[in-house]
Order: C-alpha cells, then structure tokens, then sequence
C-alpha cells in the first residue's frame, strides 16, 4: 500500500546556468550543492548530459557526480540523463560500473534518447533515430551490466564477445531509469525492459494531463513483459524556488530569471510580450509553463506542499519529488530555498512531527488535571520544607 510518507525527495540539475557569468564557479557552486543537499537530507541529485545550446554546461554526468560523491557521504546520484545514441554501448556500460564501485553502489543510471537538437546535428545523428537507437544501446547495455557476454552489431555500433569487466557494487545490480515526458514513448520502453520511469514533464499542462495515462501505459507494459509496476521507482520533476514570502522569492530570482527566458525563446525565435519584465516572466512561468521546465512554484513552503498533493491526487502516489534547479538566485538565497523545504516541506510528507503535535495536544486537552498536579505538587514540597503551606500564616 502506497503512502506519503514514503516519498523522497531530491533534486534535478541540466543544470541551467545563465550565460553570463564564469562557467568554472557555475560547476563548482553545483558541487556546493550537492553537498548542501546532503547535509539537509536530501535522498537523490541527478545531473544531466548536454552539448550545446549555453546554458547546459555538464557534457560529463559521470565526471560530475564522480567529484560531487568525493565530497558527500549519503546522497545517491543519478545520471540525469545518458544520452544513449550518443555513445558506444560497451563504454557506457564500462563507465556507469566504475561509478557505481567508485560511489559503492549511490549511483542510478538515468538514461534517454538525447534532448538538444543542437547536440545530434553536430554528432551527424538524425533526430528520427535517436529513440531507436536508444532502445538497441539498452537491448546491448542491461546485459552487460548483468555480466553477460553480448553479441550485437546495429547500423551505428558492433559488440564481439564484449563484456563488463567491472561488476556492480550491489551483486542485484544498478537502478535502471528511462526518461519520458509527453508521449508514452518512454513508458513504453521502461516497462518492456522492466525499468524505472522518470517524468521529467509532471508540472507542464500537457505533462500533468498524460502523468496518470503514462503510468497505465507503463503498469500495462510491464505486466506484458513479466515486470512489476512499482510506484517507489517513479520520480516526477517540478520547478521550485523557496522563500518565507512570495515576495521574497520574487526578489530574489528577479534579477537573473530573464536569462532562463531567453534559452528558451532564442531558440525558438520568439520573443513574448511577458518576456521583458521579471513579473512577467514569473507570472508565465507559475501559471504556465517556460519551454520545457514546467509550471514552477516560486513562492512559500505550504506552496510546494498544495502542489506536491496535487501530484500525489494526479498520480495516485510516486516515489520521488525531484526539484527542477534552476541557477536564479544568489548563492545564499539557493540554499535557503533548499532549506525551507528540508524543514518545513519534506516533514509533511514524511509525517516526522505527528508524535510532537499529539504530545503537545494532550498537555492541551488536559491541561487542568496536570497544571492542577504540579501546583499540588509544589505546594507539598513547600510544605514539606517549611511545615505549613505559604500563606497559611496568621
């Protein structure tokens, strides 16, 4: 039986950079960050994989989250995503299992066709074939993660007699996670390989309207294929930015908010009338979406609350609640963000207080029987003591 109080919680980076600040404190503030998120409690970060385009600058995860596990002791880490057609299956399978000895076993392998138009041009790859071709690379990868010896030649790699060398840290393997957004392609290719689903469009309009679809698309595949359908593995992104006022919030994105705008219109050839004023800009992104991150909560702690049971009464319930992260905000107003929501968010869920608050409601509700006792109780330690009770003197 599902429960709330059985969701994690962690945090998504691309990551989003503005384009106009030093890109080496940009990776260095990113690694800040997963250490912050480990001290808070935070149970997962997952960086991505891009090429091009700016404001995407990691085109390593694995370097990333090689540097970022040096430095953190519980956090697990996703790969956020491997792009799949961009590399020979042999050497992602190589890579993903010395991270995996490296971290002792904190890694999950996210996995995706590959995003950035941009990126497949360069590569010579067309865009019509990079979901095929995702498929073949985990036909070939999950065996070999499984030590299998795997023979397999497509039109864009050959295996002979490959194998992983390197076994996983846990002898039942790596957690496995395909991407998906809109369209059920990616549940579809989850629960044929028996994977686990991560939505990266939960909070955009059309993303929240197919999350339930997608996920009986994914139960219905999955039971077709012999694998179980487990709501735990299911990790859903939105985009939040934490303060204790909306005002507040909005201060402290406003400066820098336009920079996220104009990715994405740039590459469109767009330029809206909302995106010339940080107001607009927020009121767009809250309301609708911006590009592809999705409707963002940029406000209060009880905000993020009223729209994680939004995404649990969509879903039916989920594993993980990952925060998109947008680089928006100075640095101490980044991590305060985070704060707010390890301290005031995640314990709703997690039901942390609930012994508290009925202790403090039972003082309430019987307060006159134990204020009646301390007060007799002090009165016969003062008679005790003096041998009359104070005041009784003639």
């Amino acid at each position: 039986m599902w429960s709330a109080a059985s969701i994690r919680f962690g945090a998504f980076l691309a990551p989003y950079h503005p384009l106009n600040a030093d890109p080496a404190l940009q990776l260095r503030r990113d690694i800040d960050l997963m250490q912050h998120l480990d001290h808070l409690g935070f149970d997962e970060a997952w960086m991505g994989e891009h090429h091009s385009t700016g404001a995407e600058i990691v085109p390593a995860p694995d370097v990333f989250i090689a540097a970022a596990a040096e430095r953190t002791e519980r956090i697990r880490f996703g790969t956020g995503v491997v792009s799949l057609p961009y590399h020979h299956p042999l050497i992602t399978a190589d890579r993903i299992t010395q991270l995996d000895l490296q971290t002792r076993g904190r890694v999950i392998f996210g996995t995706g066709p590959g995003k950035i138009p941009l990126d497949a041009h360069m590569m010579g790859i067309n865009p019509i074939d990079q979901r095929r071709r995702q498929g073949e690379a985990l036909e070939a990868i999950l065996p070999l993660l499984r030590g299998e010896v795997v023979n397999m030649e497509t039109d864009w790699f050959t295996l002979r007699d490959a194998r992983a060398q390197l076994p996983t840290y846990d002898p039942a393997g790596i957690e496995v996670v395909t991407a998906s957004t809109v369209s059920p392609n990616g549940s579809v290719l989850a629960g044929t390989h028996g994977l686990s689903l991560l939505s990266l469009a939960a909070s955009s309009p059309t993303g929240f309207d197919a999350l339930d679809r997608n996920w009986g698309v994914y139960e219905k595949i999955s039971a077709e294929h012999g694998h179980i359908a487990d709501r735990s593995t299911w990790r859903l992104v939105n985009p939040m930015f934490l303060a204790e006022t909306r005002g507040e919030a909005e201060r402290a994105v406003s400066r820098r908010i336009g920079s996220m705008a104009a990715y994405v219109n740039r590459q469109t050839g767009e330029n809206p009338d909302w995106a010339q004023t940080p107001a607009g800009i927020i009121d767009q992104w809250r309301n609708d979406t911006l590009g592809e991150f999705g409707q963002a909560i940029i406000g209060t702690p009880d905000e993020a609350i009223a729209q994680l049971e939004r995404l649990i009464e969509k879903t039916g319930g989920f594993g993980t609640l990952l925060i998109l992260h947008v680089d928006m905000a100075d640095w101490e107003d980044t991590k305060r963000s985070y704060e707010l929501f390890a301290a005031e968010v995640i314990p709703h869920f997690k039901h942390r207080n609930v012994g508290r608050q009925a202790s403090l409601q039972f003082a309430e509700d019987n307060r006159d029987h134990l204020i009646g006792g301390l007060i007799g109780a002090l009165t016969k330690a003062h008679t005790d003591y003096y041998g009359q009770p104070e005041g009784a003197q003639a």
